[in-house]
């Protein structure tokens, strides 16, 4: 089956790379001029090393396995500790920190020559009879049996689908980056989050040295970015006595940060029409909020393959991709819904024991992790890609 691919990041490579392994033509395109190297990290749960793992990704060698997530208070005194090496014990995957551009460089290194044609921006894409064409900006177009749109929150396979964009942001934003620091933090395999009411900073080790870290603030549509965002940050979180805060604070420079606004849109029963489909945050754009983004591209990548695997998709790729769509869209939704209740996130835990708040706080992610995970969910009924 030949099958196109709009958009190289996360989601677009892990689908091109489990399709091309099962002898599907695929071919990715991306408007960039190049594999983006740039951004910060992915925080990687049990669902995305799944997907991952099952899609033939060597995940032991990506950044820093995470074993735990301390829950502090500005002035630095443990609230609570997510478990994170017994999240990974009870869902059988590891939880890691990968800097995103080494999971883009090992999707992709997996994948055909030629497979990835760069500087190649979508325009439109129509339905034919004989399949779908997808035109670009330099004048050439391309027929496929299946194309999938996994170009992003501002997708434009998602436009010429549904039309006007219902894509919004949502008044929050993430000032983030990916930097060496001189602290244990970057050795270790422990994370902290940092939160007063309306504000948080978090920091996980990522391997190689490397630290990610980010301050989530509301941050409505059209503020404009500040001359020096070190010194905004400074000057928002500089009363903080928590040490991985002023640590990093200390340390930042204005060349690392980049401002991240949070956005979401809807998210539709059906996200494709005939023989066209949609892909991570085109087909469900939410807030970073519970770390959901890549893992959920990743499953879409899995679950996809699965769908356009065997000889019934070959006769009705349509069919195929209805198929998909309906295997993703409840724990999709929920992922969304989850990630929209930003504010309440930003508030600390009510006041109870320590050994509570522990139990609670690991209890409910890994709760949360199985009910948004179809991977996880047919790897318990035994299901793997043929």
């Amino acid at each position: 089956m030949r099958i196109v691919v709009v958009g190289a990041g996360v989601g677009g490579l892990a689908l091109a790379r489990g399709l091309s392994a099962r002898g599907h033509e695929v071919s990715v395109h991306e408007r960039a001029a190049e594999l983006r190297r740039g951004g910060a990290g992915l925080s990687l749960y049990p669902n995305g090393t799944a997907a991952l793992e099952a899609l033939g990704v060597d995940v032991p060698s990506l950044g820093r396995r995470l074993d735990a997530m301390v829950v502090r208070t500005p002035d630095g005194r443990e609230r609570s500790t997510m478990d994170l090496a017994a999240i990974a014990a009870r869902l059988g995957h590891d939880v890691r920190q990968v800097p995103r551009r080494d999971l883009l460089e090992a999707l992709a290194a997996g994948l055909p020559e030629e497979a990835v044609r760069f500087g190649r921006a979508c325009t439109s894409v129509t339905e034919t009879p004989s399949g779908p064409v997808v035109a670009f900006a330099d004048g050439e177009s391309v027929r496929a049996d299946a194309v999938v749109g996994a170009d992003g929150v501002r997708s434009v396979v998602r436009r010429e689908l549904w039309g006007a964009s219902d894509v919004r942001e949502t008044g929050w934003a993430s000032w983030l980056a990916l930097t060496p620091l001189p602290d244990a933090l970057a050795d270790g395999g422990t994370g902290f989050i940092t939160q007063a009411p309306g504000r948080m900073c978090s920091a996980l080790p990522a391997g190689d040295g490397l630290v990610q870290w980010w301050f989530d603030l509301p941050w409505g549509p059209g503020v404009p970015v500040p001359d020096s965002p070190v010194a905004e940050l400074r000057a928002r979180f500089g009363d903080w006595a928590d040490p991985g805060v002023r640590t990093i604070l200390e340390h930042a420079r204005d060349e690392d940060l980049s401002p991240f606004p949070h956005v979401r849109g809807g998210v539709r029963r059906g996200w494709g029409r005939g023989a066209v489909t949609l892909l991570g945050d085109a087909a469900h754009p939410f807030p970073p909020s519970t770390g959901q983004g890549a893992n959920q591209a990743l499953e879409d990548a899995w679950a996809l393959t699965l769908a356009l695997s065997g000889p019934r998709a070959q006769a009705d790729p349509a069919a195929a991709l209805r198929r998909y769509e309906r295997a993703r869209y409840r724990r999709a939704a929920l992922a969304s819904a989850a990630s929209g209740l930003e504010a309440v996130q930003q508030f600390p835990m009510p006041p109870m024991s320590r050994s509570a708040a522990d139990r609670l706080l690991t209890g409910q992610f890994a709760l949360y992790i199985r009910s948004v995970s179809t991977v996880l969910a047919a790897g318990r009924a035994g299901v793997r890609l043929p």
